[in-house]
Formats: C-alpha cells, structure tokens, sequence
C-alpha cells in the first residue's frame, strides 16, 4: 500500500475516533483532517501551535489512533508528498526540512529541486498543440533519426529503443562506427531528424541539423535555450530547462519530454501500434525473456 492510502486510512481512522478525544486532542485531530499536507512537513510543535495545542495533545492524538509517537504518525504523509500526493508549496517546505538533516542533506534537497523545477519548467513553456503537431509530423515520416552525443547519446537510444516495441523506421544516430552526417547522407524531406544539444552545444550536432535543413528534413530540436543554434533551425523547437548544481547538465526533462511526445506519436499513430507493442511484449514473454517466478 503506497504512502498516500497509507495517509488517507489515517484519516479515515482519525475522523471516526473523534467523538472519543478530549476537546484538547479532538482540536488538534480536526486541524489535521482539515490539513493533512501540513502532517509531512511540519513538526510536532509547528502543528501544536497551528492547531493551538501543547505537543503532547498531538503525541496523545496520535497514539490515540494506533501509533507510538507523532513521528511514527507522520510517516505515511512524508511518503504521500515523496510520491506526488501533495502540492508544490508542500513540496518545498519538505525540501526545507531535507536541507537540515546532515551533511549531505543541503546537495539532496538541491538536486530534488532542480529536478522538479526542471520538469516543471519544461512543460509549462510547451504546448498541447505544440507537441500534437510534431508527433504528426514524426508518425508521417517515412523514417526517424534521433541524435544525441555524450550523454544525449544514450537518450536518444532510449528513445529508439522505447520506439522500436512498436515501429520500425527510428534510428538512433551516430551509429558506432559513425557520424551524423554520414548516417543522414541518404535522408531527404520525408525523413526526420530529432537532435539534443544543449550548452556548451555540440559542433556535430549543430552540423549535422545545418546539413540535414539543407537536404529537406523536418527537424525536432530539444535544447536548453530559445537562442540554441539548433533551435532556430527547427521546424519543431522545445526548450527544456537542464539546471543542476553539479558540473554535468541534468537530462531528466529531457527524457520526459522524448517520453511525453513518443506517447503522442504512439496516440495519433494507426491503430495497428498499439497491439503492435501487445504482439511485442506477448512474444518475448513467450520466448522467456521476463523473470517469472516459479510457482
């Protein structure tokens, strides 16, 4: 059961005992039901005070209800707000209380934020339609090359790989071996060519995106600003936000956004996709390629 049932039973469990409390504790539970993102951030003296209570009414609401302490109470609702339940100022007041708890707590809290300000970020700057019109254009064309060097390689075979359970013309480029170049040599304009960079941008990729306009190509591009070279190339450009406070730039709204517009590609695509990845995986769970336990 994950931390947000876990939360909710509590809940559920705190509404009916109600009635059985002092009027001291039933003031602090009511508070709770009334707040229940507050639980996981908060201490057992920011929620005494907020509820206008002394601490040990909550330690004793809390016990009333099954737990040891308050800590204990209020795991479940540190989990609900890990895994998504609780809203982003919740999130932030979390990321506070991560920020004090040791040494390496400060670079923890720093590197959840950026990631979800990442995601955020990301997505806010992109469009519905946006987004529609180039999974259009990617399931029209005849075939797909995604381009990523560095880190942005493995990406780009992520992508491919996530593609190819159900279509058969993506290709993940530079091949090894290879160079972009080399491997668009024969793409013309019922191709596509899907490139990352971001700062400091990569000479091949922006190459590659200059050659692949001039041989007609529709190009995608995922870079971190609106004056990225290969932005301004693009028939469909998307900025993603890469901040991080370590050296290396972060590729987790990267990933999402490849992940969000393969799944409109797989949307707007014939119907024969889907049960073209139910055939995929049907045939390797019949080849054994799963872990399946005996028994």
């Amino acid at each position: 059961m994950n931390g947000t049932n876990v939360s909710s039973t509590i809940l559920e469990r705190l509404a009916g005992e109600l009635s059985e409390l002092t009027p001291e504790a039933r003031k602090a539970a009511t508070y709770v039901l009334e707040n229940p993102r507050d639980v996981g951030v908060s201490t057992v003296r920011e929620i005494a005070e907020a509820a206008n209570v002394k601490p040990n009414t909550v330690v004793r609401m809390a016990r009333q209800v099954g737990f040891e302490g308050y800590e204990d109470f209020r795991a479940p609702f540190r989990d609900a707000i890990r895994k998504g339940a609780a809203d982003f100022p919740d999130r932030a007041r979390w990321l506070q209380d991560i920020s004090k708890s040791g040494e390496l707590g400060g670079l923890y809290a720093d590197m959840v934020r950026d990631v979800m300000a990442n995601i955020e970020e990301t997505f806010a700057g992109i469009s519905l339609d946006k987004l529609k019109l180039a999974a259009e254009a990617i399931w029209n064309a005849r075939r797909v090359f995604t381009l990523g060097v560095g880190v942005n390689n493995s990406v780009a075979r992520n992508f491919t790989y996530l593609a190819s359970t159900g279509m058969t013309e993506f290709h993940a480029i530079p091949r090894p071996g290879s160079t972009p170049v080399d491997d668009l040599a024969w793409a013309d304009g019922r191709d596509i060519l899907i490139a990352i960079t971001c700062k400091p941008y990569r000479s091949e990729v922006v190459e590659a995106v200059k050659i692949a306009r001039e041989q007609g190509m529709v190009i995608v591009a995922l870079s971190d600003s609106p004056a990225s070279p290969i932005i301004r190339m693009a028939d469909h450009g998307f900025v993603v936000s890469v901040e991080t406070p370590q050296f290396f730039p972060s590729s987790v709204s990267i990933i999402a956004l490849l992940e969000t517009l393969l799944s409109f590609v797989i949307a707007v695509a014939s119907d024969e996709i889907p049960q073209r990845v139910e055939t995929f995986h049907k045939r390797r769970h019949q080849l054994g390629l799963y872990h399946r336990e005996d028994g």
